[in-house]
């Protein structure tokens, strides 16, 4: 993830880069989390597993419709120069909401509401406003090690007296990040996630009772589609199909990919019919991702 070290690396130290003027940041915490079943409770092999910030809408613009609401209200009270942020720009997020008092940043590296959950989209409001400070909750993971016991891949890995996620194990990177071809040894682990992975929030206890939302740009709509089905689209189809959510990030070899290895790890015989014809594509990755998967379900892999 080159993004992360290269010129926009030096505007992460400074929020000043991106609004000279800035004083304060706002810090907004948007639940997503739907009343829906946890990746923890999917066991039905013939249907693929969506991270579930990506169940609906993009975030990026729903987040950015609130943000310029509240923007609005508050110049209607006082002027002042301002800057939205969401994800995309180069702000240390996580860190600031900590001290904004949004929630402590767990083991899993997730930021961690103690009433909400960690099922939360952030965004920032860098502002010339002079705000008096918040201050960050205590870390109350405590002993607790849940997340990293249930993370198949082990990415969890500690550093210093905190945590890190080492992203070349990471699911939620392999299968969005990663261009080209996943590690074979990576693929197992993956088992039926075709988009993100949600395995170290599902786990967490302090999402058993986490918030819902209402919120209509988040209703599921792609959370457990069929894997056969998805094998078969067409790159034209998965524009249209996935044009207005986060997965279209992954693009559609990726997509594709990512598919064949769930598939792999199905242990369902159904699908060496699609396996075999993903196995024929003109992208070599989706083609070598097919035929290793072909090789699992039949004990010929090598």
């Amino acid at each position: 993830m080159g993004y992360l070290t290269d010129r926009r690396a030096d505007i992460r130290e400074d929020p000043r880069k991106l609004l000279p003027s800035a004083r304060s940041i706002i810090c907004i915490g948007k639940v997503y989390n739907w009343p829906e079943a946890y990746s923890t409770q999917f066991s039905d092999a013939t249907r693929a597993w969506v991270s579930r910030y990506a169940w609906g809408e993009d975030y990026h613009q729903v987040m950015r419709d609130g943000m310029t609401r509240l923007v609005q209200n508050l110049q209607g009270e006082v002027e002042f120069d301002w800057k939205i942020c969401v994800d995309t720009a180069p702000l240390l997020e996580r860190s600031y909401a900590r001290l904004a008092g949004l929630g402590w940043i767990g083991r899993n590296t997730c930021l961690i509401n103690q009433q909400m959950g960690s099922w939360i989209f952030l965004g920032e409001i860098l502002t010339s406003l002079d705000l008096e400070a918040d201050s960050p909750p205590p870390d109350r993971c405590g002993t607790c090690t849940r997340c990293i016991d249930a993370c198949p891949t082990e990415a969890i890995l500690p550093r210093g007296t905190g945590f890190t996620i080492d992203s070349r194990l990471c699911i939620s990177y392999l299968t969005i990040e990663l261009r080209g071809e996943i590690p074979a040894e990576r693929r197992d682990g993956m088992g039926a996630h075709v988009f993100g992975c949600d395995i170290c929030q599902d786990v967490c206890p302090w999402n058993r009772r986490a918030a819902t939302t209402g919120e209509p740009a988040f209703a599921p709509r792609h959370q457990t589609p069929e894997l056969a089905e998805l094998a078969a689209i067409s790159e034209e189809d998965f524009r249209r199909m996935f044009r207005d959510t986060p997965i279209s990030r992954a693009r559609y070899s990726g997509f594709l990919r990512n598919v064949a290895v769930a598939m792999g790890n199905s242990r369902e015989l159904a699908m060496l019919p699609p396996l075999q014809k993903l196995a024929r594509s003109e992208d070599p990755v989706v083609a070598e991702h097919a035929a290793w998967a072909i090789g699992k379900l039949t004990g010929r892999q090598t």
